[in-house]
């Protein structure tokens, strides 16, 4: 299926969220993720399905000031 990560456009094999960062390769990485520009917390993620054309913004941490 077609979805839009972080501006470009994917495609993925996997339907749910934490299946899809997985194949995306954040497996075991922190991050942030929306999706249609709703938050997902992390504890949902196993039971979030995307649909094509879903948008799916990742946001990894950073540090500075």
């Amino acid at each position: 299926m077609n979805i839009t990560v972080n501006g470009i456009s994917h495609m993925v094999s996997a339907r749910m969220l934490d299946d899809i960062l997985d194949e995306l390769g954040y497996t075991d990485r922190r991050v942030a993720t929306a999706v249609n520009s709703q938050f997902v917390p992390s504890g949902t993620r196993k039971s979030t399905t995307l649909f094509e054309g879903d948008t799916l913004e990742i946001v990894a941490p950073r540090q500075g000031g």
